[in-house]
């Protein structure tokens, strides 16, 4: 068992490593590296000229540190120091996250989207990880590595290499889609509290005009598509109900036909990258996303499919209250 248990221990790191590596491109390594950046990198202050290159090569390095650790080359001398290395700086980031903010809820992005993770289960994996780094490192025999300096070196490079080839750095870019916003009818509601300009008039110049309502898309989104559907029940409902914008994120952008036909109605939209449609959206909340604007202000909204989910009853409940009752 003694002989085994070092390849066993190398197995398991290993495999910690690559899932995070693999988890934080999936499903798409350009949407998750992307969306991997806006919630977490520009939380901690990375600028959007730096986070694309820092994430890729983040990720590469993962991707390397899980594959040295399965070879034989300098592995005491340098790969198990700089795997535990990395383990420590990200425990620290996320120990002082969690004394900041908590730590019992939100994804850390360890594993993407893949495997959500809490910083303190985050924090719990990787100590883990350390102790058994560092029981490895006492197991294996002193003069042991081999050291040919070439495999570290290619291997790293590859990995960095691979990911940017995965998941290229693309320029930021608003794809415009409005089919039918010429041909709708106002909806006239009354004078409503006094008007603001939102930030939401840079992509529809009339939505801060009376009461609209607009919904963040994800095109491939279920529950997106479902949500569509109730606000179009809703609107052939109540023929007062408010116009409806929308805009998309531009992954799966091919899938927005389709995304109307299952909602039953088209309705004026704009497509955005994956970087300003997040940080529409919030970089905290989630699609599918519904704001009740009225004259620019933002009534009430809602997001993601837990506890602050879309609730058609909500949304009536708020259209039917009268301008002195919104705060």
């Amino acid at each position: 068992m003694k002989k085994y248990l070092p390849v066993l221990l190398r197995i398991i790191v290993a495999f910690l490593f690559l899932i995070s590596a693999v988890a934080k491109m999936y499903p798409s390594p350009y949407f998750a590296i992307t969306t991997f950046e806006v919630k977490q990198l520009y939380v901690m202050g990375f600028s959007e000229s730096f986070a694309p290159y820092f994430s890729r090569i983040l990720i590469g390095l993962e991707l390397a540190l899980g594959l040295l650790l399965l070879q034989p080359h300098f592995l005491k001398k340098l790969v198990i120091p700089a795997t535990i290395l990395m383990l420590l700086v990200f425990t620290a980031h996320l120990s002082i996250e969690t004394i900041q903010n908590g730590g019992n809820s939100g994804n850390c992005g360890c594993f993407g989207s893949l495997l959500p993770m809490t910083p303190i289960e985050a924090i719990i994996k990787n100590v883990i990880a350390i102790v058994l780094l560092v029981y490895l490192q006492k197991l294996l025999p002193k003069g042991n590595d081999q050291r040919n300096f070439w495999v570290l070196t290619t291997v790293t490079f590859a990995s960095i290499l691979a990911v940017f080839m995965l998941a290229p750095i693309q320029p930021q870019t608003t794809v415009v889609g409005n089919l039918i916003e010429g041909n709708e009818v106002e909806v006239t509601t009354g004078d409503g509290p006094a008007a603001v300009k939102s930030d939401y008039s840079a992509y529809f110049p009339n939505i801060d005009k009376n009461k609209k309502i607009l919904a963040i898309f994800a095109p491939g989104c279920e529950h997106c598509k479902d949500t569509a559907k109730q606000l179009t029940k809703m609107k052939r409902e109540n023929e007062d109900f408010p116009e409806i914008r929308v805009l998309f994120m531009d992954e799966e952008a091919d899938l927005i036909p389709e995304f109307f036909e299952y909602a039953g109605a088209e309705y004026p939209y704009k497509v955005l990258d994956i970087v300003n449609f997040w940080k529409i959206l919030g970089d905290e909340n989630d699609t599918p996303g519904v704001i009740y604007l009225w004259n620019g202000n933002v009534v009430n909204q809602w997001d993601g499919i837990n506890e602050r989910e879309f609730v058609a009853d909500e949304l009536m409940e708020s259209l039917n209250k009268p301008a002195s009752a919104i705060k």
